[in-house]
């Protein structure tokens, strides 16, 4: 008797995007919104819409609201709205907020790759929201799914008076090549990119699939690009490993398109979807930086420059918070800081608004959950810094809140085992009363599960959300990922083996500060004083006692891996 054999969840995924390209359906999206939830069938809830940038809402109790760790759909939708670079003008800012305000509740956050989210859409609405990004000309397409996900760069390229190079138009070819493209619908997995041409490496490389920083050749003056690949976060941490080239910007497209080409071509990368993302190829299955650059070269039919030093930034904040001169005279960048990323649409009105009576009507967001407005002239600042901070967008944040992200959490994510948006917001509050006039540079990560949609490994203290019982019942809490970077120090954060529930995160960040403020070396900062301690003290700091140790994969129940964030 025979017996039939379960579909691994890798093996349906390849199957449903081997039978259709979503890119290409749109009509069904349309007859779903006029047939209502029930049409819609589990291939397009599950997968088919993630193309379209639409997951799937949770019902704000996460993976433990339901089974398998995976928590339970309510019938609206989370949609991604994906800016390139970040590149806003303030109509589309306007009619975003006009869209957060009529189909989302009034919600809209920025998330770390510099794209925008929606919530509580309906099904009825969907067309209604797409085709009104359509008319101001952005897109949902391609902010989710096996695909190449919103391209990042430097929120301030072309008018940073001290960038290398402008890469903006690299982010914009690189989009137009690959998003929305038959031939790049169907990667392994996600497939992230930044490209930037600032000093500050604002993007991230480190955590790319591809990552291309602007550098200058020693010898001939030549503006070029260094190269990362392999980056991600997530369960398995893995900071991008640099090639031994010298891109020039010429090349730049091509050699996305043949990273991307390698990726999509990788067929053990398409056997596991929890191993299934460009770094496995180096964790997993013995590949080493000089195969991949061969295998990349070879698609190309040329061979690149060999690399050339570059100089990483050693600053903890490279948010472009602030208003700061921009290489045009008499002009301005000015860096609105907005907490957890959360925006109602009368404060993203309120920018936009400003951008486009005070300034050139110009926008950018950043991958840390920020906004800026770009060509303000000196005139005119006083008008900007006073409509944003009229709209509760002040610039003269604490260091706490101009440091801290956080991720969706279980308010809206069925992968989440933690609440995120508000506990970062309470979080900052209650630090900023525990230490008026703190002013070191501390980047503060909020995840709500092990998968770092937050980029908790990347912080100097990144918080990984976990449930702990507590007088018999589950309660929120936080596991201490400390020591993160990119950059000059770049690391992944260690985990301290330190978890509290969410009510003693506060206090216990309070006394590692405090140490690090009565304790810390002339001129040290705060991630070489975490740096040069071990995990033992660290946790005693945290704790204020010495104490044992706590597993950090001790959940109730299992987390899916590497989700779609």
């Amino acid at each position: 008797m025979s017996q039939t054999v379960k579909e691994t969840k890798a093996q349906r995924a390849e199957r449903l995007k081997g039978q259709l390209n979503p890119w290409s359906a749109y009509a069904e999206i349309e007859r779903f919104a006029r047939e209502g939830w029930d049409s819609v069938p589990p291939e397009w809830l599950n997968t088919y819409f993630r193309w379209w940038g639409i997951y799937t809402q949770g019902d704000g109790v996460g993976a433990i609201g339901g089974t398998g760790g995976e928590g339970k759909a309510v019938r609206h939708l989370l949609v991604r709205i994906r800016i390139p670079n970040g590149v806003l003008t303030a109509r589309q800012a306007s009619r975003i907020a006009d869209l957060a305000e009529r189909f989302a509740r009034g919600v809209a956050d920025i998330t770390v790759r510099q794209n925008i989210q929606l919530h509580w859409i309906r099904i009825e609405d969907l067309p209604a929201v797409i085709q009104g990004l359509s008319e101001v000309g952005i897109s949902t397409l391609g902010s989710c799914g096996d695909v190449t996900r919103n391209v990042t760069g430097c929120p301030v390229a072309g008018v940073d008076a001290d960038e290398v190079a402008d890469a903006s138009p690299l982010v914009e070819a690189t989009t137009a090549m690959l998003n929305g493209s038959p031939e790049f619908y169907n990667l392994p997995r996600k497939f992230k990119v930044s490209i930037a041409g600032c000093r500050s490496w604002c993007a991230y490389p480190e955590i790319n699939d591809v990552g291309l920083t602007a550098v200058r050749h020693p010898r001939s003056g030549e503006v070029g690009f260094s190269l990362r690949v392999g980056g991600g976060l997530s369960t398995e941490p893995q900071l991008a490993r640099r090639l031994d080239v010298f891109v020039r910007p010429e090349q730049v497209p091509a050699v996305v398109r043949g990273v991307a080409e390698v990726f999509r071509a990788s067929e053990v990368l398409r056997e596991h979807r929890e191993k299934a993302r460009l770094k496995f190829l180096f964790l997993l299955h013995g590949w080493t930086e000089a195969r991949f650059q061969a295998a990349l070269e070879q698609r190309l039919g040329f061979a690149l420059a060999p690399g050339v030093r570059e100089d990483a930034p050693l600053s903890a904040f490279r948010d472009h918070v602030g208003v700061r001169p921009q290489k045009q005279p008499g002009a301005y960048a000015v860096g609105v800081p907005v907490l957890r990323g959360r925006l109602h649409p009368s404060q993203l009105r309120a920018v936009a608004d400003a951008a486009e009576r005070h300034a050139s009507g110009r926008l950018r967001t950043t991958v840390m959950q920020n906004l800026v407005v770009l060509d303000v002239p000196r005139a005119r600042l006083a008008d900007v810094l006073r409509s944003v901070e009229d709209a509760g967008l002040p610039l003269g944040v604490s260091a706490f809140a101009r440091g801290t992200v956080a991720c969706t959490g279980t308010e809206f994510c069925k992968l989440a085992l933690t609440e995120t948006k508000s506990f970062a917001a309470r979080l900052v509050e209650e630090l900023e009363a525990r230490l008026p006039g703190f002013d070191e540079h501390v980047k503060i990560h909020v995840t709500g599960c092990p998968n770092s949609c937050g980029q908790h490994w990347i912080a100097d203290i990144g918080l990984e959300g976990k449930k702990v019982k507590l007088d018999g019942r589950l309660v929120d809490a936080y596991y201490f990922c400390i020591g993160g970077a990119a950059g000059g120090h770049a690391a992944i954060a260690r985990p301290v083996g330190y978890r509290v529930p969410a009510f003693e995160v506060a206090p216990a960040i309070e006394r590692l500060a405090r140490a690090y403020l009565s304790r810390r070396l002339p001129g040290e900062s705060f991630r070489e004083f975490c740096a040069r301690h071990d995990d033992v003290e660290l946790r005693a700091l945290l704790a204020g006692v010495e104490t044992a140790a706590v597993a950090r994969d001790a959940s109730p129940g299992p987390v899916p891996h590497a989700v779609e964030g």
